[in-house]
């Protein structure tokens, strides 16, 4: 374990009083100027020196949760942050927090560029086969074992966290007012109970589906589920799929994801406790999208919407890709950009996109890992990494090519460019979908990819007639169009829950039912059985009845004879 401890910001403590010390005789003379200076800066204290511990997740879900970190200790709290020895991004030292490095014997697989590699090649490839019911299972099959192996990992390691007394007592003695992690890898879910911590989830997936399904009503008729590929208006065979991959999912939760984590939970913390009940029992969820770009469903009293709270106004871009900015004149640039974990998607589909790129009378940023395409355009410049949010801000940006993680498709949104999408792995597609239902999006598949597709493809959504352009600027402008920017509003939640330590009133105890109870079938139980009751007497009382009459009009029939 390595503990790498932060400068204390004591000496920007010290220069803020010394500087309100030398305005205290001017402020003298305005009492109630000083009343509300000093009252607002009360309020706005409530929660300096406050201690955060966070558990994230390595690839863009660390690139989210480091923004929210930077936030919280530009307003002076203390964060500690639990990362693995084989981290890809989580950065052992680091001006923003402390760091708790947890010793593994390997990389986990969403911290190694090699496997992701790998699993992308064997994602595609059974993808080509896509349509026969053995490239389905085979599909599922390579997503469950990439998620099973992980999930272990992660688990393994929350194990080493538990099994370290030193590490626990010194967690514990530092009393943290909350804990913040992500779910979609839910080893912070465990640590928080253990713990005995507020915690609050930066989240768009959790460890067995979309963060919705675990705390809020999920209809299948206009909810889709990941994976279906379905848009929230489904027509008979869309919604039979919706309830196939809802099916998947399920099936992934019990026999796949959770084995892992109820086994700790058996070990740790008794039979009777699991890891859904433990995320259903968050106090705050901040979702990472909102209902500009997801669909509308239902929710909750502690989801909070931050979509799009990485989103800023550009800076100026390094002399050399300016100058390649204004070079393209009146047609403008194309950026393409594949996200942290894809760079290189390799020859075959490279030498195809640089065809297509070389079609065009724009320039084109290519954010490229791999071997240069032979035929690679005089008009596209390839970089290993560019400042992503700065050059889709910049005016001569027209199009924006990427593989559909939400952080581009935001600031995409963010500055109104449109987007073609080249959709590869997990939620990608699904994502596209969204974009594409909006009307500010084109997406290309991967396995039927040619120039001649592609080059139309990319022609289509940078021609000014077609309403691309406007449709993502009219989501720009919904996106901007807020009481509250999200990445505040996200500031305010966690610092409430700060002050309140937690927030529990806003929390459904419905988790805490069991499931016949949750969905009234032991109420539905009894109506049925009243309903049976009612319907005996009734017909018991008929027979009677009907005997009765009968034996009464037999009766002076028979007496008339005699």
């Amino acid at each position: 374990m390595n503990l790498l401890l932060s400068e204390p910001d004591n000496f920007h403590s010290h220069s803020r009083l010394s500087r309100r010390g030398g305005r205290g005789s001017k402020m003298a003379s305005y009492p109630v100027l000083t009343f509300l200076v000093f009252f607002s800066a009360a309020l706005s204290s409530t929660c300096d020196g406050g201690k955060v511990l966070v558990y994230p997740l390595d690839g863009s879900h660390w690139l989210n949760m480091k923004i929210l970190l930077e936030l919280l200790h530009s307003r002076g709290h203390e964060i500690t942050v639990i990362r693995s020895s084989t981290s890809w991004y989580i950065s052992e030292v680091s001006p923003y927090y402390t760091s708790i490095t947890i010793a593994q014997d390997h990389s986990h697989h969403i911290e190694s560029q090699d496997f992701m590699t790998s699993f992308l090649k064997r994602s595609i490839e059974i993808r080509r086969r896509e349509g026969s019911l053995w490239a389905f299972f085979e599909f599922y099959q390579n997503l469950f074992n990439m998620l099973e192996e992980s999930q272990q990992d992660v688990a393994k390691m929350v194990i080493d966290i538990f099994e370290n007394e030193t590490l626990i007592m010194k967690l514990k003695k530092t009393e943290y007012d909350f804990m913040l992690l992500d779910p979609a890898f839910p080893g912070g879910v465990l640590l928080a109970h253990y713990l005995q911590l507020p915690t609050v989830l930066s989240a768009r997936w959790a460890f067995s589906g979309e963060a919705h399904s675990i705390i809020a009503p999920s209809p299948l008729s206009y909810v889709p589920q990941v994976l279906s590929y379905n848009s929230d208006t489904m027509d008979f065979f869309q919604r039979m799929k919706n309830v196939i991959s809802h099916m998947m999912l399920i099936y992934m939760h019990y026999f796949v994801v959770n084995p892992p984590y109820q086994a700790v939970c058996d070990k740790y913390f008794g039979a009777d406790v699991n890891v859904m009940s433990l995320m259903q029992g968050a106090d705050l969820w901040l979702i990472r999208t909102d209902f500009i770009f997801e669909f509308p469903r239902p929710t909750m009293p502690n989801v909070v919407y931050i979509g799009g709270f990485q989103g800023k106004p550009s800076k100026p871009l390094p002399a050399d890709l300016e100058d390649f900015m204004q070079s393209s004149g009146e047609h403008g640039v194309v950026v393409m950009s594949l996200g942290t974990l894809l760079g290189d998607l390799g020859p075959e589909l490279s030498e195809i996109i640089a065809s297509a790129f070389a079609n065009l009378p724009q320039k084109v940023v290519w954010r490229h890992i791999g071997e240069r395409p032979t035929s690679l355009g005089n008009n596209t410049m390839l970089v290993k990494w560019l400042p992503q949010n700065d050059i889709l801000g910049h005016p001569k940006t027209k199009l924006f090519m990427s593989h559909g993680g939400t952080n581009g498709i935001y600031e995409a949104i963010y500055h109104g460019v449109p987007i073609l999408g080249l959709p590869l792995i997990f939620d990608q597609i699904d994502n596209f979908v969204r974009m594409k239902a909006r009307g500010a999006a084109e997406m290309v598949d991967v396995t039927t990819l040619d120039v001649e597709s592609l080059t139309n493809t990319l022609k289509n959504i940078l021609d000014p007639t077609k309403a691309y352009k406007e449709k993502i600027q009219k989501l720009s402008q919904l996106h901007h169009d807020k009481p509250m920017k999200p990445i505040d509003s996200a500031l305010f939640w966690m610092e409430f829950v700060m002050r309140h330590k937690g927030a529990s009133h806003l929390r459904t105890e419905s988790y805490k039912l069991p499931w016949y109870a949750y969905h009234c079938l032991d109420v539905m139980a009894v109506f049925a059985a009243y309903g049976l009751i009612l319907m005996s007497l009734v017909w018991v009382s008929c027979r009677c009845v009907i005997r009765a009459v009968i034996r009464a009009t037999k009766s002076p029939a028979k007496s008339k004879k005699e």
